[in-house]
């Protein structure tokens, strides 16, 4: 922190992430008008490999490490993060401050200009889908088995313009709804999923502020931007995927939303699934749960129950079968 009043922000360099970090400056701006939010960009391991599959590459921490470290050596203050890429479990002295309201989780069927598609179930036998999500590609598998899955890597703007080369194999791409509208693309969404074609990753849609531990004043400014509601729901999923021992790169989805009871209370419910690659065995689990009086906990009870189902039904089988193909 080069003074009191000059707060830096960590971000990735993409497109999209830059303009995430630049939504977070100007709430910041507005609610501290004395303050300065300079923006520093880096690149990240999972920016730079770019010629292997998520899933293969093996590291939890592929989006976030070099923005982590820059916050341990105090060249940033916070760091803004797509809470989907951020592992369950930090690096130590490292906090979520802040998550703010969730967008859209859910993914969108995105089709190469020119084609008349409407829909996924109207694709051709044999037709090429875009995506390096394990997630994405077993769920969809299961539904249509007659597609076939090719890995795209790149910021979005990269696989779009891959997607729309006339000599390129692909005829649509699938894509976080998020993205798409944060990058201002929403006429480029074909087709949202809806929950029983797919469910979302970990997290998806939200943004997350992380920052030290230790650092109260950051902590204190950046509460500003929390949403309690969004906390709650991410952490029952988090906490889930925790439990699971699983990463960004796992073919695990979910679908949490607020139910409101009779006698007037909220609880949250949790769905959440774990598929084989190949979209053959897909295992699923819910729970619903009173969390407005003991809050995190009880969104983090939440996401142990829903997990704990699935380990029954025999998900860590599953998991086990991706770690040996990963090696």
């Amino acid at each position: 922190m080069t003074s009191s009043s000059e707060i830096t922000i960590g971000s990735r360099k993409s497109k999209l992430a830059l303009i995430q970090a630049k939504h977070v400056q100007q709430l910041l701006e507005a609610s501290f008008p004395d303050n300065s939010f300079p923006i520093t960009s880096m690149t990240t391991i999972g920016d730079q490999i770019l010629s292997k599959p998520l899933f293969s590459i093996g590291e939890k921490s592929l989006f976030t490490k070099e923005l982590e470290v820059a916050l341990q050596n105090k060249s940033v203050d916070l760091v803004v993060h797509s809470l989907k890429d951020l592992p369950t479990t930090l690096p130590e002295g490292m906090a979520i401050a802040a998550i703010l309201k969730r967008e859209n989780p859910r993914d969108a069927l995105v089709i190469k200009e020119g084609m008349s598609y409407k829909s996924v179930d109207e694709l051709p036998k044999g037709s090429v889908i875009g995506t390096s999500s394990v997630r994405r590609i077993a769920q969809l598998k299961a539904t249509f088995p007659d597609l076939v899955f090719q890995d795209v890597r790149g910021n979005l703007n990269t696989r779009l313009a891959k997607l729309d080369d006339p000599n390129g194999p692909y005829s649509a791409l699938v894509l976080a709804v998020a993205g798409l509208e944060r990058l201002e693309m929403n006429h480029r969404i074909s087709q949202i999923f809806p929950s029983s074609v797919m469910l979302y990753a970990v997290g998806q849609g939200a943004l997350a502020v992380e920052c030290r531990v230790d650092d109260k004043r950051i902590i204190e400014l950046v509460s500003v931007l929390e949403d309690k509601d969004t906390r709650l729901r991410c952490s029952a999923e988090r906490s889930l995927l925790r439990t699971l021992e699983g990463g960004c790169s796992v073919p695990i989805g979910v679908n949490t939303e607020f139910i409101e009871t009779q006698n007037g209370t909220r609880e949250l419910k949790l769905f959440g699934l774990v598929a084989r690659l190949d979209g053959s065995e897909i295992i699923k689990a819910e729970a619903q749960k009173n969390i407005d009086e003991d809050g995190i906990e009880a969104a983090n009870e939440l996401g142990r129950e829903v997990a704990g189902i699935l380990i029954e039904k025999g998900a860590k089988s599953i998991l086990e079968e991706l770690k040996i193909l990963r090696q």
